[in-house]
């Protein structure tokens, strides 16, 4: 009471709620950019196995964390609007998935992460803080793990896919469907500063991306899992707009809350926001559709469940950010 009252007379600024967002990918990204507009103290935390694409390439050619989430989503949390920006997401032309050692597919921003990188002797933790000074973000984005770290993942017959990229891009028989999702080695270690900043948040929120192949390689970390399981901060996951071919096809809101349960071992989330507006068409050429909600076995989750319109009217397979922001800020922050 004392304290509140001299902050108001002074007029002292208010500690700024720290939100960590775990995931990756455009997902992640939407979210942030609905976000850095208010005054959050904003984390996000990505994955370190992805193998494909340009990214996937650089890992291998040098031997670094592979950047491409990180790059997206410092560029998603960036307030610089000149051409500056433009310039670190610039992809140049080409295959992505061609040689690891050609330029072309590359994005300029991925390879400013393996320069600074290799200037600060792999520092990751100094590569990444001088990065967030050049393209001016208003957050931090961290990796979920150290070292090398891989994944692979097991479909409901018992096939086994290894690598993120073959996941990613449904390399398996199309027939079936994926069930579960494990790192290599196992009890790979977390990134120190990342677990810092979840011990210390005032809202986790997981998810929407790709469910096997971005959200779920970050919360299965042993030391991640474990504090998302028992922390005592409002936790949301947000069930992704549109499906994605191949890795969760035909998923209702239902199978996404069943698949995260199956990896964190029980129900975590306080609030499950899902998108109900589905009025918007969704060029056919993607392949992409809507999630399907309906009551069906969602008994158990009538609660924590926050209906909403959350679509991006332009592009309507992924969440708008703001319409994200508004409602968290209602009924949490």
């Amino acid at each position: 009471m004392f304290l509140s009252f001299l902050r108001n007379y002074l007029e002292l600024p208010s500690k700024k709620k720290r939100v960590v967002c775990l995931g990756g990918g455009v997902g992640t990204a939407q979210i942030l950019k609905g976000l850095r507009n208010h005054p959050y103290d904003l984390v996000a935390v990505v994955s370190m196995a992805d193998d494909g694409g340009s990214a996937g390439r650089l890992r291998r050619a040098f031997s670094i964390p592979p950047s491409g989430d990180i790059v997206n989503c410092l560029a998603a949390l960036s307030d610089e609007e000149s051409i500056l920006k433009e310039l670190f997401v610039y992809r140049f032309a080409g295959e992505r998935y061609g040689k690891d050692t050609d330029l072309g597919g590359q994005k300029l921003g991925n390879l400013i992460f393996v320069a600074l990188a290799d200037i600060y002797k792999g520092d990751l933790n100094r590569a990444l803080e001088e990065f967030s000074k050049i393209i001016s973000t208003k957050g931090r984005v961290l990796p979920a793990t150290l070292g090398d770290v891989n994944i692979w993942a097991k479909t409901k017959k018992g096939k086994k896919v290894y690598g993120e990229e073959n996941i990613d891009l449904g390399r398996y028989d199309g027939s079936g469907i994926l069930s579960e999702v494990h790192l290599d080695p196992p009890n790979v270690k977390p990134y120190q500063h990342t677990v810092e900043n979840l011990t210390k948040a005032d809202l986790i929120i997981v998810g929407p991306g790709d469910l096997f192949s971005t959200v779920l390689p970050v919360v299965i970390v042993p030391k991640i899992k474990n504090i998302l399981r028992h922390a005592k901060v409002p936790r949301i996951f947000i069930v992704n707009i549109a499906n994605k071919p191949f890795e969760t096809p035909n998923f209702g809101v239902a199978d996404y809350l069943q698949v995260i349960k199956k990896h964190l071992g029980a129900d975590v989330f306080d609030k499950i926001l899902v998108n109900v507006n589905q009025k918007y068409k969704i060029p056919k050429n993607l392949k992409y559709k809507y999630v399907k909600y309906g009551q069906g076995n969602l008994e158990n989750y009538h609660a924590q469940i926050i209906e909403s319109d959350l679509v991006d009217e332009k592009f309507p397979i992924y969440h708008d950010g703001v319409k994200v922001a508004k409602l968290l800020e209602r009924i949490i922050l």
